[in-house]
This record gives C-alpha cells, sequence and structure tokens, in this order.
C-alpha cells in the first residue's frame, strides 16, 4: 500500500507539472483527489492497513495530498498568469488606429410633424394627453353622438375585436374620457394612431395617426375657434398664412366645419401642389355637440367648446411636400436621410 500511494504522488506530479491549460488540471484534481479518484481509493482501503500501522498511513495520505494539492495551485497560477497576460496582448487597442463610424439615427418625419404640433399648441396653454388605442365602442362611437345605426360603426370601417371593445378609429375618444372627469375648464391636446378598415394607397393606411384638440371652458364661441386654428396654420406653415372655413358635418359637433389653408407654395396664386386651387385642406373642427358635453356630465346651459381633428401624416406631406403616405412606413433608407 505504502508502495501504490508513492506511485500514485510521482504519476500525480508528473502529470501536474505537464498540463498546459486550467481545464487539463481540473480533470487532473478531479482524477487524484475527487470522490472517485486515485487518493480517495487508496483511503477507503486503509481497512486492510494493520491497525497499528494506520496512523502512520493515514499521515502518508494526507502528506501525499497535501503535496498534490500544492502543485494543482502553484501550476494553477502560473497557468493563470499566462492566459491573462496573452489576453492582454490579444485585446491591445492601438489608439491610433480609425474608430469605426457610429450611424447615429433621427427622428422621423411622422415624430418631426408631432413635436411641431405639440410645441405650437403647448405654447398656447394646451396640455398633451393619451387615451387607450383599443377601445369601448361607448366612448369611440356613442358618447361621440354616434348611435348604433349610424355609418361609421358599420365593420367596413372599423376594427373589432369584441361587439364592445375596438381598435380606436379616431382620437375624439380621448376627448370623451377627459370630459367625463369633469375638471373645468379643458385644454388639452391628445395625439396617437388609429386604426380605420381602408385600402393602402398614396393617401390611406389602416393604421396612422391624429392630433385631437379640445376646449371646454364658459364663453367658449367659434370666433375662439378660427382664432387658434389661425394662429396654428402661421405658426407652422408661415406668417402670411391664411385659413378658410367650409361647412361640414361631424356627428359630435355643431356647427362643424373643414379649414383649408392658402397654399404655402404658391402664396394662393395656384399650382400643381395645391392643384390650382390655392388652397389646401388640413383639418375638420367644430364646436363641441350639446349632447356629447351632457353625455359628459357637463352642463351645456353653462359650458361650451370647440374640437379639432388633425391628420399628423397629412401635415407631414404637407410640410415635406411628399406625394405618397406609403413612404413614411417603408423604413427606406434613401428616403428617411433626407429628413
Amino acid at each position: 500500500m505504502r508502495e501504490k500511494l508513492e506511485q500514485i504522488k510521482l504519476e500525480a506530479m508528473k502529470r501536474i507539472e505537464a498540463s498546459d491549460a486550467l481545464d487539463k488540471l481540473k480533470d487532473i484534481q478531479v482524477a487524484y483527489l475527487g470522490k472517485k479518484g486515485e487518493l480517495t481509493s487508496v483511503m477507503k482501503n486503509m481497512k486492510n492497513v494493520a491497525p497499528e500501522e494506520r496512523p502512520q498511513f493515514g499521515q502518508m495520505v494526507n502528506e501525499a495530498r497535501t503535496a498534490i494539492e500544492n502543485k494543482i495551485e502553484e501550476v494553477r497560477k502560473t497557468l493563470a498568469a499566462a492566459a491573462l497576460e496573452k489576453r492582454l496582448n490579444d485585446e491591445v487597442i492601438d489608439v491610433t488606429l480609425p474608430a469605426e463610424r457610429s450611424v447615429i439615427g433621427h427622428s422621423h418625419p411622422n415624430t418631426v410633424a408631432l413635436e411641431e404640433l405639440e410645441r405650437i399648441f403647448v405654447g398656447m396653454g394646451y396640455e398633451v394627453v393619451e387615451g387607450p388605442e383599443i377601445e369601448y365602442d361607448y366612448y369611440n362611437f356613442e358618447a361621440l353622438n354616434i348611435p348604433a345605426n349610424h355609418p361609421a360603426k358599420d365593420e367596413q370601417d372599423t376594427f373589432y375585436i369584441t361587439n364592445d371593445i375596438l381598435l380606436r378609429t379616431q382620437t375624439s375618444s380621448v376627448q370623451a374620457r377627459i370630459m367625463e372627469k369633469g375638471e373645468l375648464p379643458i385644454r388639452v391636446i391628445a395625439p396617437g394612431r388609429v386604426f380605420r378598415s381602408d385600402e393602402v394607397d398614396a393617401t390611406h393606411s389602416p393604421s396612422f395617426h391624429q392630433v385631437e384638440g379640445l376646449v371646454i371652458d364658459k364663453n367658449i364661441t367659434f370666433a375662439d375657434l378660427k382664432g387658434t386654428l389661425a394662429q396654428f396654420a402661421k405658426e407652422l406653415f408661415g406668417e402670411n398664412t391664411k385659413v378658410k372655413f367650409r361647412p361640414h358635418h361631424f356627428p359630435f359637433t355643431e356647427p362643424s366645419a373643414e379649414v383649408d389653408v392658402s397654399c404655402f407654395k404658391c402664396g394662393g396664386k395656384g399650382c400643381r401642389f395645391c392643384k390650382g386651387s390655392g388652397w389646401i385642406e388640413i383639418l375638420g373642427c367644430g364646436m363641441v355637440h350639446p349632447r356629447v358635453l351632457k353625455m359628459s356630465g357637463i352642463d351645456p346651459e353653462k359650458y361650451t367648446g370647440f374640437a379639432f381633428g388633425i391628420g399628423l401624416e397629412r401635415i407631414a406631406l404637407l410640410k415635406y411636400e411628399i406625394d405618397d403616405m406609403r413612404l413614411l412606413y417603408e423604413n427606406d433608407e434613401r428616403f428617411l436621410k433626407q429628413f
């Protein structure tokens, strides 16, 4: 047993000295010192050693174990130092070499247009609010004076999830939620994504963005609406921009109007951009319908208000003279880099 123990020790030392990698060293440690290792097997045979020789034999086993452990630790430190030096040499950075160019992105045309709209209206004292894209039928239609039999509720125009839940078709649903809170006066804009079952073409998409504006207070008149939108148009398109209101119909406003601005390309003289008319349609608006106020818990005898809805993509198309709405969503870097 003594000879076998000495032989195991010598073999272990030779293998450790010959080891050239940390993982190999780990395998040697397991082979000799592990639960099923050589030294452990020798210890299990101690019962075959004469009782008077066991203390001396146990001491020899412990000395062999200590010698192997010390040798392993010595070689491990040497190998670890060599590995670190190699890694540092391999990863050396030459500061004289040119750095890799980082391609920095920039805001999308829609984002730029939205930031401009928010800047204008926040400057007028408006607050920016948001609402859910997945909406209840009540807020999207009924609270806005759109009854169950209204054409706008036809499934051809609206994406329904259930009978009562849908993808909102307009950010006007946010105005119903804001009015319902009853915190007056109200002066907000609500930008967001909306969804309609439209075919994709140069001017339509099943998913686009709107910016809803709402003001509710005492003594609000149509003159306030006209002044607000006139100022908005001047800020967005230039100081010489004029506005024109045309009668229209929206279920949630009365009276209602569509708003045109004088063509900022030709100054109203008529050109290809405005199709020779001198005017460009930009939004719809009107005075909030008394019934809408009443359904939201606001007394129409004491309070009045106006609302307007701006198509964000339309503003981006006009501002940057883009003739196809699809370009905004195709992620073509050749197009986006122009902005």
